[in-house]
């Protein structure tokens, strides 16, 4: 492994389908305007409750993103 200097930001991603398909949005979307995405860490899950059901998934979470040399 080279050295490498990496960067965080935090977003939060939402679904009303699951945690993941929550995750994948949050992802696809910042790999549009941040290049050299390289991990995810989660670091909490919630919802939005409608009616008794789960409406929403929100998730918070880091991306870390490499910079350039």
């Amino acid at each position: 492994m080279s050295d490498h200097v990496y960067k965080m930001v935090n977003v939060v991603g939402s679904s009303k389908a699951s945690v993941d398909d929550a995750i994948q949005k949050a992802v696809t979307k910042a790999s549009r305007s941040i290049h050299n995405l390289e991990w995810f860490e989660v670091e909490n899950i919630r919802g939005h409750i409608q009616d008794g059901k789960v409406g929403h998934f929100q998730v918070t979470m880091k991306l870390g993103f490499r910079l350039d040399d």
